[in-house]
């Protein structure tokens, strides 16, 4: 590999990869979704030949807002924003170091890591980039010659096989693959509103909201609609976003009012609520007070008040704090997890797949035994393994027709085409 890099650079040739090629086979991967109208005409270059100057990263990533493009992942990039909260998390995804377009050992390649089940894995890609007409079509930061976030989005697309197999999904997953850490999801809607929403996790208390949003400045906050048939039509569908702030205001009556600044991943102006610009809601507040709040807003943000927080939005997503010595903070009482274990295990027909407490072979289920010595806080997580990661995760996914076959067989007798067993029982 060592003889492969001096000959690309006496040769200055541009790193090509072989595996997640610049086609449409890196793009696409059933044409199952609305990218399938885009066939035959995304483009692929590289950065210098997208701007003259291109860039990594700026001097303050915090102020660089991440913008999606015609890719359905707003999920992921709203993941993304734990790294421009945390050196550590930063350094650990994307390797400092790395030659990159004005060095002269640049060779048009870059290396991120991703955490997959345990293990920070290496993913190396080249610097070709889709694009249409000339500019970048996917993810992209506000300023356009950045290039960070559409290397990583990169890198990610090649960890899942294509670009398209990143249309949806879930803001925990992407903060887990991005930290190596801990999501936890709440509905902001209590019993029965909606019964399919219910089914999403826990319902967030008000009071629990407010202490969490303390935490705003450690760790990823994201909010989610998933059906907008009964809110405002203009946040649109399955669509995530970021919370930026939250403050704790008084009305101009005396009144206490939560106001959050909201981030949309389009990158455009969306809220036509009482808090837009120009709103009505304004009204309550010291108008210096409100005159300053609206200067604070860029492109693609907006302010709601905390009733019309939990009245639009259906989901809330955080990711457990890291410190930058890499340790895991509680959501719930902000101490460092000092300790943590990884334990592997796997349901085997007739062997460990126990199924569940009705059953007699309940016992054989894959069992771990932890021992506490003084009274602390535990944190369990469960992650199963996709079918689809038994494929060769660097690009090369294997049929995974074939793979869904196998697992409908695996499940056989079981109703429904998803199934999947992701449950734990904790005795003491």
């Amino acid at each position: 590999m060592l003889g492969e890099k001096k000959q690309l650079i006496v040769k200055r040739d541009l790193y090509a990869d072989p595996t997640f090629p610049a086609s449409d086979t890196s793009i696409f991967f059933d044409y199952c979704t609305p990218l399938a109208q885009f066939r035959g005409e995304i483009s692929w270059l590289r950065p210098k030949d997208i701007c003259s100057t291109p860039r990594l990263f700026s001097n303050n990533l915090q102020d660089v807002q991440v913008k999606q493009g015609i890719l359905g992942d707003c999920w992921f990039l709203c993941a993304c924003v734990a790294l421009q909260k945390s050196k550590y998390l930063l350094d650990k995804v994307i390797p400092p170091g790395q030659p990159s377009w004005s060095d002269e050992s640049y060779q048009g390649c870059f290396t991120c890591r991703v955490w997959q089940f345990g293990h920070w894995v290496e993913v190396t890609i080249d610097d070709r980039l889709p694009c249409l007409g000339g500019k970048l079509c996917f993810s992209q930061c506000q300023a356009e010659d950045l290039f960070w976030l559409p290397l990583l989005e990169k890198a990610y697309a090649k960890v899942h096989g294509s670009y398209e197999q990143l249309w949806a999904g879930q803001v925990a997953d992407a903060l887990v693959d991005l930290t190596g850490g801990i999501a936890e999801r709440w509905t902001l809607k209590g019993p029965g509103k909606n019964t399919e929403k219910e089914k999403t996790g826990m319902v967030l208390e008000k009071a629990v909201f407010r202490r969490l949003m303390n935490l705003k400045e450690q760790c990823v906050i994201s909010c989610s609609v998933l059906n907008s048939r009964q809110g405002a039509s203009e946040l649109g569908e399955f669509h995530a976003f970021i919370v930026i702030d939250m403050l704790n205001l008084s009305e101009a009556s005396g009144k206490e009012i939560f106001l959050l600044r909201i981030r949309n991943p389009w990158g455009r102006r969306c809220w036509r609520g009482p808090w837009c610009e120009g709103g009505q809601g304004w009204s309550q507040l010291d108008p210096t007070v409100a005159s300053d709040l609206l200067s604070q807003i860029q492109e693609g943000e907006f302010w709601v008040d905390e009733e019309e927080f939990f009245r639009e939005f259906d989901e809330i997503t955080m990711g457990f704090p890291i410190n930058e010595e890499g340790q895991l903070q509680s959501l719930y009482t902000e101490k460092v997890l000092y300790h943590s274990q990884n334990l592997f295990g796997s349901w085997v027909r007739g062997q460990s797949a126990g199924g569940c407490r009705n059953n007699s072979s309940f016992p054989t289920n894959p069992k771990f035994w932890l021992r506490v010595c003084e009274k602390s806080e535990v944190c369990i997580a469960l992650l199963q393994k996709h079918r689809k990661h038994s494929a060769d995760w660097a690009g090369r996914i294997k049929n995974l027709t074939h793979l869904a076959e196998e697992n409908l067989s695996l499940t056989e007798g079981i109703q429904g085409k998803n199934y999947q067993a992701v449950g734990l029982h904790v005795w003491k």
